[in-house]
């Protein structure tokens, strides 16, 4: 039987020409927990996503997907087995459709690269699973609509679309808020919450609002090191945390 955790290091770092961007980093992801990993501008959380997803590679410690580890693994296989990270491999082609982008992440997940020599029929049944996802993340209106022309927060559902269209087990949000109005953060907050239901979620965020309301557990980095650990009750009370991080002013 699979583990409490779905996504586990073990002093996880990487070196740079002698600099250390994460430091012995033993991260413990809860499966089905919404995870939040923040820090202040250059703590090391950029570089741990990267590590994570396989886009580096350590330069010692390990990482495990499930109990397995794949600390050594490509990208490609990394995804494959259900540890996704969105808005970075996400197929979001700005001249298609809506629908069109959710199909073409959906002949990904199956294997198929072009589907111009498939029959109507097959086609029209990935045409009905793509409109459920995007009625899934509230997008059924601008099904039509060509991505380049959609508002920006409608863009970032319809990249978590594309990428719940390859059904992973595990979603890896690399800061779903950047760049957002506070309408469009209360809609994508919700959507991440909805779709939270049967997966774990690891995301960095600057947003603290967003961290309290959503977070199951928050994991503060600074100087590439894990500095607290917790609840957001627990972490915002934290008097280094609070000097390194809430202090700095990043919000």
């Amino acid at each position: 039987m699979r583990g409490d955790y779905v996504l586990e290091t073990e002093d996880m770092t990487k070196e740079f020409a002698g600099f250390s961007a994460v430091k012995d980093v033993s991260l413990k992801v809860r499966r089905g927990d919404i995870h939040a990993l923040i820090g202040p501008n250059g703590a090391g959380k950029t570089t741990c996503f990267n590590l994570l997803t396989k886009f580096l590679e350590p330069t010692r410690g390990k990482i495990k997907y499930n109990g397995r580890d794949i600390t050594t693994m490509k990208p490609a296989d990394v995804a494959r087995l259900g540890l996704v990270r969105s808005f970075q491999i996400s197929a979001v082609f700005p001249h298609l459709t809506a629908l069109e982008n959710v199909r073409i992440a959906l002949q990904r997940k199956r294997g198929d690269n072009f589907d111009f020599w498939r029959s109507k029929k097959v086609l029209a049944r990935l045409d009905d699973r793509a409109r459920q996802l995007l009625a899934d993340v509230g997008l059924t209106e601008y099904a039509d609509t060509v991505a380049v022309e959609m508002p920006y927060g409608r863009k970032r559902a319809l990249e978590i679309a594309t990428t719940l269209a390859l059904e992973p087990e595990m979603m890896l949000l690399d800061e779903p808020m950047a760049g957002m109005g506070h309408e469009d953060i209360d809609k994508i907050a919700q959507l991440i919450k909805r779709v939270s239901a049967n997966r774990t979620i690891l995301m960095v965020e600057h947003n603290l609002n967003v961290v309290a309301n959503l977070s199951d557990r928050i994991t503060v980095l600074t100087r590439g090191q894990v500095l607290a650990e917790g609840d957001y009750a627990t972490v915002s009370q934290n008097p280094e945390v609070r000097t390194a991080y809430m202090g700095a002013g990043h919000a």
